[in-house]
């Protein structure tokens, strides 16, 4: 599968209120450089970008030019077996602040979650609001197919990050003319799911079986996930650099 790259960092550069580093078109360039030179076939083109360099300070500097940094590293896809058994997840608190729709790295509770679930023996941990509905996963949005064959993940907004790899399952969901909506749902809803799943960039399409000590469905990846996960293969493989 080629590498594919996608641009979706506009949004947070702008509710930051830093300016774009340089056009598109130069940025592509760049990127493509950096694959080459770092022989990456399958792998993560990653970047992260400053206001600028200057003396620490709460206010904004004056004159400066927004800095960049950006690495290319190989990464093979999930272990096939993971991906034929299913995943475990678990359930955490959502702790994080009002503005979860930026990507930034003030990503600590992130950290902590991913690794309460690692150390649980689990893939994921879903983040719960004060409500009891799920918000995201630490690194990935979350999803749930109802036993009334409704595909629903949480409406983009504060509360989530709205991620590439979802916005690309959500057009592939609209593709196959699935029963798609965006509304929030509880830790209840996904654990009586007949389907759950996660998307990211690492994760792509990733099909979740078990919720704390509940099983999803009959346990197995469900067949609506495996279409949208070779759905979304398709498309990043079809795509290659961009």
């Amino acid at each position: 599968m080629r590498i594919g790259i996608w641009i979706g960092w506009s949004s947070s550069l702008r509710e930051l209120r830093i300016a774009e580093p340089m056009p598109r078109a130069a940025l592509r360039l760049v990127m493509r450089e950096m694959i080459r030179r770092n022989l990456v076939a399958d792998g993560l083109v990653y970047m992260q970008m400053t206001r600028g360099v200057a003396p620490r300070d709460h206010v904004f500097p004056k004159n400066v030019d927004t800095a960049i940094v950006i690495t290319a590293r190989r990464k093979k896809p999930p272990a096939a077996e993971l991906l034929e058994k299913g995943a475990k997840a678990i359930s955490i608190p959502d702790i994080r602040w009002a503005r979860c729709d930026i990507k930034s790295v003030s990503l600590l509770p992130n950290v902590l979650g991913k690794q309460q679930a690692v150390e649980a023996g689990a893939y994921e941990a879903f983040q719960i609001d004060r409500e009891g509905f799920v918000t995201e996963g630490t690194a990935t949005n979350a999803w749930i197919v109802t036993p009334k064959d409704e595909l629903v993940t949480r409406s983009a907004g504060p509360e989530i990050l709205n991620g590439i790899t979802r916005l690309a399952v959500i057009e592939i969901a609209k593709g196959q003319g699935l029963r798609f909506v965006e509304r929030r749902f509880t830790l209840a809803d996904a654990k009586a799911a007949r389907e759950a799943f996660v998307t990211g960039s690492t994760a792509f399409v990733m099909p979740i079986v078990q919720i704390d000590d509940a099983t999803v469905g009959d346990g197995k990846p469900g067949s609506l996930t495996r279409a949208l996960r070779q759905g979304y293969i398709d498309r990043i493989g079809g795509q290659g650099a961009a």
